[in-house]
């Protein structure tokens, strides 16, 4: 089953210089699950990243 406190189990992520560190469950199921949440929103984090200085809401 499903639940939305999965990500919990692992919620670690960072910025290490230009590198966006992402810390994702053990089992391969659960890093599935998270990667569904967090891919949607890569690409706006990497333009931050890369120095993207326009607004988010924009």
């Amino acid at each position: 089953r499903k639940t939305p406190h999965a990500m919990l189990s692992r919620g670690v992520s960072g910025i290490r210089g230009s590198t966006l560190i992402v810390n994702l469950p053990g089992s391969p199921r659960g890093a599935r699950e998270n990667l569904e949440v967090i891919l949607p929103a890569l690409p706006h984090g990497l333009e931050k990243l890369r120095g993207d200085i326009s607004e988010c809401a924009s």
